[in-house]
């Protein structure tokens, strides 16, 4: 590391300015006005101990105090009761605090006035099981609520009624509702809020652009039966022809990195790629556009007046049978990332857990063609790609993402207030690959600069020569001190002018991730950005040596150690640490936020699994020659199957949550065990995986059954080249490439 004093030209104590080399990229951030408030109408917002949740303009509060929540989408009667609380264990270990879930009314009342809340339908068990581990709980309580079941979650019974006008104050459709609210409110009786539990909102409806009236009547009948909470929420897309009333209904947003949803089967054929750019407007064209056929990015009016709070982020995305989604984890990222920098105050995640679709009474569940909506989906499977798998598995996106909440959690109250400014210079079209991407978040003095140099199927350029010149109210700042290079594919951000304590850092180029208090000292952890000089500048005159000029660490080396150590005027000591990408992806917290500990993905264990051909393929089925949407495969169509005995090893451990996990190439995959269906997947190139211990112990010795319809090399399904490509020179192909028992410590 080398340590040096720059003799430099401040226009002010905050600016540091170099020669430039090359034009720096500009933007103008203007001191913001103080944030509203007065005009949300809230339920009872203060617990029994005095804890108070409240709202204004930019960000919910906590005790008055700016917070910026992270929020996980997971369905409880998408998952055994039994396993519950370790998946929920794993979710605030990830950082997550509000758990997010919706309640399928089709899974309460598939069959008219038979109620059951038993077993993985149990809501208020399971809502009492997030206040056991300190999760608050957002309930998405519909009717209709979409979620890819059946329906959109509108029992049969509902739909049958074709005089009915659905989701409307439609006198005979709303008595059909007020007996779900009231089972909701008894099922919620002593967890909300103000009893001292942790449902905290409640959300009425789901992606619903008719009339204003529909929703404050639902919000009246939460009320009546009993849900008294201090946030009452809507979904902020579509943009609603009327607004609703100001203050009654907090609009929640989202943004996808592509959508198994799309009518084309190319690869990001809509408007997904603008989620890869950072902008002000909330509402994505993408999300729902299978139903709701929104063409003009455009928010509901006043839409400014309420913070910028979201739902629905992908954490990851199922696979259709007509467009098979497979996700890189960065493509995850890289959005979430966009929507932090273009203003987001809650980050909520859909899925954050996958699940798997409970058993029906009288039929499947999951969305289908055959229901009338626009997406086949698997029948069983609700893995959604999710940071959490269906199965408990971790993917890699769930740790950048616990790296990206810890920062949330130490430095998020003040982001939460700071709002989105963009740059002078903007991108153009999605063919624009050359102008950077990147957005700035302040409060007039200090924030971040986000920068997003990655979009899904699209290889990106190296930005050479780049330095930000920020047009400040108290003058302008230029950074870094040389013009840098940003590697292709990288995204990051970077904090100006932060307050450490009294110190100031006015500029880093690493990432931040957390901070702790111990031994009379502030330790800040930073993350190394992978081809980028990481260089630290200090404010001289905050510091207690009282330098001339700023105080300028470059070239520091990642280590686990302190790298830096300064102390500002009031003598309080602030250590510097720079972790290597690796590093800060495995760093949390101990239990008491004192320390740190490292902790990166376990290593499974593989055990190589032989399988047992019972029966060719047949043929492969065929499609319409009209080349219309294609329809997934009927059960009577698995008579063309190629059918494989799986016969499991004896001795299995259990207790580390063994996976049954099969690489193939074919069209739709199923296992049945001892007759009964109970996992499928639409292949997308990635692997299929069962969760043993949840079939246990019948799975051990049962007659276990893997089937693969044969897939179409010119399938007219989207499809991954390297998917696609896997058939090979056949016209088609069902094959088992390998199998495995994978152990997960």
């Amino acid at each position: 590391m080398t340590f040096a004093r720059l003799a430099c030209a401040l226009t002010l104590p905050l600016a540091v300015t170099v020669a430039i080399t090359a034009a720096p990229l500009t933007v103008t951030v203007a001191t913001p006005p103080p944030a509203d408030t007065g005009y949300f109408k809230l339920g009872t917002n203060k617990n029994p101990s005095g804890q108070e949740i409240s709202v204004n303009s930019r960000s919910l509060l906590f005790g008055g105090q700016p917070v910026f929540p992270v929020m996980g989408e997971f369905h409880y009667s998408r998952c055994p009761a039994a396993e519950w609380r370790e998946e929920l264990v794993k979710m605030k270990a990830g950082g997550v605090d509000i758990v997010a879930t919706y309640v399928f009314w089709i899974h309460h009342e598939e069959i008219e006035g038979q109620w059951d809340w038993s077993g993985q339908r149990d809501l208020r068990r399971f809502v009492q099981t997030c206040g056991d581990l300190g999760l608050k709980v957002v309930v998405r309580a519909g009717p209709w609520c979409h979620g890819e079941v059946r329906n959109g979650g509108l029992p049969d019974w509902v739909v049958a009624h074709k005089d009915w006008k659905l989701r409307s104050t439609d006198t005979n459709f709303f008595a059909a509702v007020k007996p779900l609210y009231a089972q909701i409110g008894q099922q919620l009786a002593g967890e909300l809020w103000k009893d001292g539990g942790p449902v905290i909102g409640i959300q009425v409806d789901n992606e619903f652009g008719g009339a204003p009236e529909y929703l404050l009547a639902l919000k009246r009948l939460a009320i009546a039966s009993g849900i008294d909470v201090p946030l009452y929420i809507k979904t902020g897309w579509p943009a609603m022809r009327r607004p609703v009333p100001l203050g009654e209904l907090l609009p929640l947003f989202g943004a996808y990195p592509d959508g198994f949803w799309d009518n084309s089967i190319q690869p990001m054929p809509s408007g997904s790629w603008a989620n890869y750019t950072f902008k002000i407007i909330r509402t994505d064209t993408g999300i729902g556009n299978d139903t709701l056929k929104t063409s003009v990015a455009e928010d509901t009016a006043g839409t400014e007046q309420y913070p910028h709070l979201t739902c629905e982020v992908g954490g990851g995305m199922p696979a259709s049978y007509h467009r098979r989604m497979n996700y890189d984890p960065r493509d995850v990222e890289a959005v979430v990332l966009t929507q932090l920098g273009g203003g987001s105050s809650l980050l909520g995640y859909y899925m954050y857990h996958g699940g798997q679709n409970p058993e029906g009474k009288l039929s499947t569940l999951q969305e289908s063609r055959a229901t009338h909506y626009p997406n086949d989906l698997p029948v069983k499977s609700y893995d959604f790609n999710a940071p959490i798998g269906e199965f408990g598995q971790l993917n890699p996106q769930y740790y950048w993402l616990r790296r990206l909440h810890l920062f949330l959690h130490d430095f998020g109250g003040p982001l939460a207030q700071m709002p989105p400014t963009l740059p002078d210079r903007l991108v153009e079209d999605k063919t624009d690959l050359t102008t950077l991407r990147w957005a700035v978040r302040s409060d007039g003095t200090s924030g971040y600069v986000f920068v997003n140099n990655y979009q899904r199927l699209q290889p990106m350029p190296i930005k050479s020569d780049v330095q930000f010149q920020l047009h400040l109210p108290g003058g302008d700042l230029v950074f870094p001190h040389a013009p840098v290079t940003i590697p292709a594919d990288q995204f990051f951000f970077w904090p100006f002018n932060l307050n450490l304590s009294g110190a100031k850092l006015i500029y880093a180029t690493a990432q931040p991730v957390c901070q702790i208090t111990n031994d009379q000292a502030l330790t800040v952890y930073f993350a190394e950005i992978p081809g980028v000089n990481p260089e630290f500048v200090f404010d001289p005159k905050t510091l207690a040596a009282g330098a001339a000029e700023p105080s300028v660490f470059s070239g520091v080396k990642p280590g686990r150690d302190t790298a830096i150590t300064v102390k500002s005027h009031s003598g309080q000591e602030v250590r510097v640490v720079l972790l290597s990408e690796a590093d800060s992806l495995a760093l949390r917290k101990t239990p008491d936020g004192r320390g740190v500990i490292y902790e990166p993905a376990p290593t499974s264990t593989t055990q190589p699994l032989s399988l047992t051909a019972l029966h060719p393929a047949g043929p492969a089925r065929a499609f319409a020659p009209d080349g219309g949407k294609p329809i997934a495969p009927t059960d009577d169509e698995f008579t063309n199957a190629a059918i494989w005995r799986i016969t499991l090893p004896a001795g299995i451990d259990l207790r580390e949550h063994p996976l049954l996990r099969i690489h193939y190439v074919g069209d739709v995959a199923r296992l049945t065990l001892n007759g009964r269906l109970i996992e499928d997947n639409f292949y997308s190139g990635r692997t299929f995986d069962l969760g043993l211990k949840r079939y246990a112990p019948e799975i051990l010795t049962g007659d276990l059954q893997l089937q693969i319809l044969p897939l179409r090399r010119d399938a007219p399904i989207y499809l991954t080249e390297e998917a696609r490509g896997a058939v090979g020179s056949a016209a088609s192909l069902a094959a088992v490439q390998s199998a495995e028992i994978v152990g997960q410590p």
